[in-house]
């Protein structure tokens, strides 16, 4: 099936109610009425669709059975993965009232950074801000040098994460050194990419290597999402790294950087 036309209200319901009716955080049956999605003009190709979305990049766990209608359906052993429940959070700021979305934007400072960078830079998948991060920091090495790069690594000891996923366990240092063993060595013995006879990297340059070299979607904002990064890793460095790396980077890139 060729997913298409998703729409994030269909998918934060799908997501919410799962994760109301699981009291006691255990695979469950969760039942579906046409009410759940408030009369919304929902057919039985883009429910089926949001479902397969949903599971094959295992934001849920569950099984489908129902009376091939959307108005009736029945998850059974359903429940969130643990980015379900993070991508749950980052709709809900959406679609909740104003209070709460207030209340959140007060306590920014204080989620963990690679929320941040998914949440600021509207990524919908954990690893991918994960990914993207870590590239957005190898173009930022290499235009500086080794003992510059250091001192920002020495001031990035927070995890990215509070989770209990393997892959997602390491701190913001781990991903700013590169967790590539090969690229990180590379990153470390060769010089700075500018100054005389040195290529540089200017600004489209940058910006091309972070959506291509991340994967990044085509419909994503490239500047939003180094913006994003630029935020989350601003909040976790003195005023002399800030400073230092905003030297380092070139006129529009330094612009997103000193406004992040």
């Amino acid at each position: 099936m060729t997913i298409t036309n998703l729409r994030d209200d269909i998918s934060y319901t799908l997501l919410k109610k799962i994760d109301e009716t699981n009291s006691n955080q255990t695979p469950h049956e969760v039942n579906f009425t046409n009410s759940d999605f408030d009369g919304r003009d929902l057919t039985l190709d883009s429910l089926e669709q949001h479902l397969e979305y949903l599971t094959l990049n295992e934001y849920i766990n569950a099984d489908v059975t129902g009376n091939n209608a959307p108005e009736s359906f029945t998850l059974k052993d359903a429940e969130l993965t643990e980015k379900g429940q993070y991508l749950l959070k980052r709709l809900g700021e959406k679609y909740s009232p104003a209070k709460e979305s207030q209340a959140v934007s007060i306590d920014d400072k204080d989620m963990p950074f690679l929320e941040k960078v998914m949440i600021y830079g509207d990524i919908p998948d954990l690893f991918d801000a994960r990914d993207i991060t870590e590239v957005v920091f190898r173009v930022m090495r290499d235009l500086m040098t080794t003992e510059a790069s250091d001192r920002v690594a020495e001031e990035l000891h927070e995890e990215i994460l509070e989770t209990k996923d393997k892959a997602l366990q390491m701190e913001i240092a781990d991903l700013w050194k590169d967790t590539n063993p090969i690229v990180g060595f590379l990153s470390r013995v060769r010089p700075p990419w500018q100054g005389p006879g040195i290529f540089k990297i200017d600004d489209d340059r940058f910006l091309f290597r972070v959506a291509n070299e991340g994967g990044m979607p085509p419909e994503r904002d490239r500047e939003q999402v180094v913006k994003a990064v630029f935020s989350a890793t601003k909040d976790e460095l003195s005023a002399e790294r800030i400073q230092e790396i905003a030297s380092w980077l070139p006129g529009k890139v330094r612009q997103l950087w000193e406004t992040a």
